[in-house]
């Protein structure tokens, strides 16, 4: 398990300023809690264990959303609302980060052969923040309000992250290729 980043690391604070600059100058939406939560996903997300981060009853890995939503709905935990809250925004989040971050994954995500083949990643995504939405408690974070509005204005947010994936590239294309290639796995 990975501790998280410090709030003064030099690597959230690139990944604030990019999401600023796309969120806020590029894609035109002043909204500074998806910009915190835009952020937070890139800095969780530099991990592949956070990207993959749910798990079967036996421990294995899950790596479609078939599978997570199939583990969210029918799961041996599948009537514990906090699982499935957990479970659905996870789902968000990842169809969020590959459709914005790293839309050429989805060619092996989406293959054939694969669950995920018949699978809308977009739709999904929005459908899994709404439901995440529904199910969250006053005392959660993030708040159902943050996770509606992720549903609301998810194609603006995927294209908020296309934008800082480029500023990625051109601030340092070889280093960033590192990353990409981290996220492959």
């Amino acid at each position: 398990m990975f501790a998280p980043l410090p709030a003064d690391h030099p690597l959230r604070r690139l990944f604030a300023g990019l999401v600023e600059q796309a969120m806020y100058v590029d894609v035109g939406m002043c909204r500074p809690e998806l910009v915190n939560y835009l952020t937070e996903l890139l800095v969780n997300f530099v991990h592949v264990d956070r990207i993959y981060a749910l798990r079967t009853a036996g421990g294995q890995r899950i790596e479609e959303v078939a599978e997570m939503i199939s583990e969210a709905e029918l799961g041996p935990d599948a009537r514990a609302i906090t699982r499935r809250r957990i479970v659905h925004k996870h789902v968000g989040d990842f169809t969020l980060f590959w459709i914005g971050v790293f839309p050429e994954g989805l060619r092996r995500l989406g293959s054939a052969g694969r669950r995920d083949h018949l699978i809308d990643y977009r739709l999904q995504g929005k459908r899994s923040y709404a439901i995440a939405s529904d199910l969250t408690e006053p005392q959660d974070e993030p708040p159902a309000v943050v996770l509606r509005q992720l549903s609301e204005h998810f194609e603006n947010c995927a294209h908020g992250l296309g934008l800082v994936r480029r500023g990625l590239d051109e601030l340092n294309p070889k280093g960033f290729r590192a990353v990409r290639e981290g996220w492959s796995e």
